[in-house]
């Protein structure tokens, strides 16, 4: 698979269009990247690319379906059952950078699937009971030249017992459409957003209040740096950008 030349920190910080906090799997460089109380504040962005340090790998949970499903815009049931269809919500648009991780250094990842899959705003999963035969808020992109993958979707509600979410599975195949290379998390969204979205906007106000946020999901874990950085307001809609490091030719299905 071809790959482009190692990026910094500032040069992926730069492509993303935002100034992103955080990496999933891995963190890309800086002083602020840390994982399990492991810090690479001895790094530098000089030379060939910044250094990565490993993040957790969180599980895909009960929720998964390999939908095959190629679309940047994953608010619709394409199979016509879902009503209302699409499904509403605040708009929201994603922004995933995804690089290789080798010896130190980050490098764009391209041809990457990137699958997402998240409740809609009530709570809700496709594919799961009442909903089965129904694939909304569910697809994939492959990532271009600069390991970027975009989707269209909307903010995510709330169920039972977590916080408020996005799963995330990147992969690599082989010919033979074997897997070769599979990184799962879930990255979350700051509470206080969260707060002002379910208040004021239809239809998340029409819910009662949640149950659990971030500090008391056991998955998130108090983990920081699987929050994405978020720009917009409650009128718009908001914009999400992570940044995502995996280590080719490793399989951690979640």
């Amino acid at each position: 698979m071809r790959k482009g030349p190692a990026k910094t920190r500032r040069e992926l910080l730069k492509a993303l269009g935002t100034g992103l906090g955080a990496a999933v799997l891995f963190r890309c460089g800086g002083a602020d990247a840390t994982s399990a109380g492991t810090s690479d504040a001895g790094t530098s962005d000089a030379g060939t690319g910044g250094a990565c340090v490993l993040d957790p790998t969180l599980t895909k949970g009960p929720y998964w379906v390999d939908e095959r499903l190629n679309r940047a815009d994953i608010r619709s049931d394409t199979n016509g059952k879902a009503s209302p269809n699409p499904r509403p919500g605040l708009p929201l648009t994603l922004q995933f950078a995804v690089s290789a991780y080798a010896s130190g250094v980050c490098t764009p990842l391209q041809g990457a699937q990137v699958d997402i899959w998240h409740c809609d705003a009530s709570g809700v999963y496709s594919e799961v009971g009442s909903t089965a035969g129904q694939n909304f808020l569910r697809g994939y992109q492959v990532t271009d030249a600069n390991g970027l993958a975009k989707f269209s979707t909307i903010y995510p509600g709330w169920y039972s017992g977590r916080a408020v979410h996005i799963h995330v599975k990147v992969r690599l195949f082989d010919a033979s459409n074997n897997t070769t290379t599979e990184a799962t998390t879930q990255v979350f969204f700051d509470d206080s957003l969260t707060d002002g979205v379910f208040a004021s906007v239809a239809p998340y106000n029409a819910r009662g209040s949640r149950d659990t946020r971030n500090a008391a999901d056991n998955i998130y874990g108090n983990q920081t740096v699987l929050l994405l950085a978020l720009a917009g307001n409650t009128t718009s809609g908001y914009t999400g950008n992570i940044a995502l490091g995996v280590q080719v030719g490793q399989v951690n299905a979640g």
